[in-house]
């Protein structure tokens, strides 16, 4: 499985949006230029989040995007598949070997598990350093 940049992109998109949830619209312009994107391909991507009712857009000057949830009710499994389809490793899962099949479907339910436990509201409230703690070395 490899998340392509529509996935990634739309990820940006909607934690952007999580992080000023409550404030009001946003226009893509202000958030493709925040993360270095095109606001034509975000465009794109608008689509089909307001389709599924993720994302709601407000017309005028004042104008923009902004969630209909709150960001500790859509998880990235919600989004992921949305624009990338259904998780999957392998196609013809059953025309594998038993055994293979079994690694497979662990490896792809240990994805699911990780996306559908994963908020926008953990992903607005990373910090760098987070990472970083793991691979503290002292000398």
């Amino acid at each position: 499985m490899k998340i392509s940049t529509k996935g990634r992109y739309g990820l940006t998109l909607m934690i952007s949006l999580a992080k000023r949830y409550g404030e009001g619209a946003i226009s893509l312009k202000t958030i493709a230029e925040e993360n270095d994107l095109s606001d034509l391909y975000l465009e794109q991507l608008v689509g089909p989040l307001r389709n599924a009712g993720l994302i709601r857009s407000i017309r005028g000057a004042k104008g923009g995007y902004q969630l209909m949830k709150a960001p500790a009710d859509i998880t990235a499994g919600d989004i992921i598949r949305l624009l990338e389809g259904p998780i999957t490793l392998v196609e013809a899962l059953e025309d594998e070997p038993p055994a293979q099949q079994q690694l497979w479907i662990k490896i792809r339910d240990a994805v699911k598990e990780v996306l559908d436990e994963t908020t926008l509201e953990d992903l607005m409230n990373y910090r760098q350093e987070e990472l970083i703690q793991g691979y503290m070395y002292y000398i």
